[in-house]
């Protein structure tokens, strides 16, 4: 699959929360009406690039013909046993369908989010944050980290050597300095994408 343009990935994100809410895909009306283009020409030009790039198939005779081509999807993470690997089987409470090669970098897996410690950041409870592993992150990413056994979402920040900052962005909600000598798996990956659901059980 070709890397999507920003716009691109809007509309693919825009059909993808459509059908997430409402149970069917967005006719190009709608789609032109979300993105304020003129005509539904312009939307369905944005529809024939998506399918071009193998994100999408366009069927025909139906205003409301868009298929999503799909992996099989990727596991969310629910509470994580002590000692076990993330992606460990216990730990998985669900599979939601999408692509991961639409996230930049691609994902591995999903955590849903616990709290509203990230309200301010954009990430609500109940979203669905898209994970790229890994353990260490760049200074003002937002992680997926273990913090006292459970899964938090919180911005990163480098303090010294051995020493990181995990800061939430949200009222009631403390942030920690953890010594990576002491817990070096803190960080489970970096987050790069967000799915806003209703109905994801």
């Amino acid at each position: 699959m070709d890397e999507l343009t920003a716009r691109q990935a809007e509309i693919f994100q825009f059909i993808l929360d459509h059908i997430q809410e409402t149970g069917f895909p967005p006719t190009r009306a709608e789609i032109a009406a979300h993105f304020g283009f003129r005509s539904v020409n312009a939307a369905e030009d944005h529809l024939k690039a998506l399918e071009r790039k193998g994100v999408i198939e366009i069927l025909a005779g139906t205003s409301r013909g868009i298929r999503l081509l799909i992996a099989k999807g990727l596991p969310v993470i629910g509470k994580v046993a002590s000692g076990s690997s993330i992606a460990a089987e216990e730990n998985v409470e669900g599979n939601f369908e999408v692509d991961a090669r639409l996230f930049k970098p691609r994902a591995n897996f999903f955590v849903k989010v616990k709290d509203n410690s990230m309200r301010d950041a954009g990430i609500l409870e109940g979203d669905l944050v898209a994970v790229s592993r890994g353990k260490s992150a760049q200074n003002g990413q937002i992680v997926v980290a273990r913090l006292g056994g459970k899964l938090a979402v919180r911005r990163f920040k480098r303090k010294s050597k051995n020493q990181i900052t995990l800061s939430p962005e949200g009222k009631g909600f403390e942030g920690v300095t953890i010594d990576t000598r002491e817990e070096e798996g803190a960080v489970e990956g970096s987050v790069v994408g967000l799915i806003r659901q209703k109905n994801f059980a």
